[in-house]
């Protein structure tokens, strides 16, 4: 278990990100799929993004493309070069997630699987509703500016803290901030939002 947790950090440190470029395939972009409804009615996004994370003495970054349908995530990490590191796909009861090296590892959900492959909480299963403001009350509080939008969040343990691009009320993040206990920090910065369509959309198509 520790081994392959290594292995995986590995894979995904920024300085491990020379050593996978040559095996991956690229990362694919986020498509518009057409014109984005309001946050409130917004069920399913593609997006594009830098990310960086540090969590203790460890940093990451990288670039992340991100599916989401209600129920269901694909997930593609890849180094700043564009190389992809690794694909993370969850669905009700099942989440996997495949390395550049080939190495599987697989769980009831993703929080789990995460948890368990690099050691430490990582708030995916929350992110979507967390990326639009999308705060249970009885968990948590949200501070929203003068139009509306929600500019930081804290519930659990965590603080998030939004950006925007400009003063439109339904603008989409533009950047995130999500910080947590032992000193993760995770930031997003999106460079494109879209609507998902039904379907796949990893670099292999569907399941076999």
């Amino acid at each position: 278990m520790a081994r392959g947790r290594r292995r995986l950090l590995g894979v995904l440190s920024l300085a491990a990100c020379g050593a996978v470029l040559g095996g991956c395939a690229a990362l694919p972009t986020a498509g518009t799929g057409g014109a984005m409804p309001a946050r409130a009615a917004l069920d399913r996004f593609t997006l594009s993004a830098r990310f960086t994370l540090r969590h203790e003495e460890r940093s990451y970054a990288g670039l992340l493309a991100w599916r989401h349908l209600p129920g269901s995530d694909e997930l593609m990490l890849a180094s700043p070069l564009g190389q992809g590191l690794a694909e993370v796909r969850s669905e009700a009861g099942s989440a996997r997630l495949i390395a550049s090296d080939g190495t599987t590892r697989q769980a009831a959900d993703v929080s789990t699987l995460l948890h368990e492959a690099l050691g430490f909480p990582l708030p995916v299963a929350q992110l979507a509703d967390w990326l639009l403001g999308r705060i249970d009350p009885q968990r948590g509080r949200v501070t929203s500016d003068a139009l509306g939008r929600p500019v930081r969040a804290v519930l659990e343990g965590w603080q998030v803290g939004y950006e925007y691009p400009d003063e439109d009320p339904q603008a989409l993040p533009q950047g995130l901030r999500i910080e947590g206990a032992d000193g993760f920090d995770l930031r997003l910065r999106i460079d494109d939002w879209g609507v998902a369509e039904s379907g796949s959309a990893g670099t292999g198509g569907g399941d076999e």
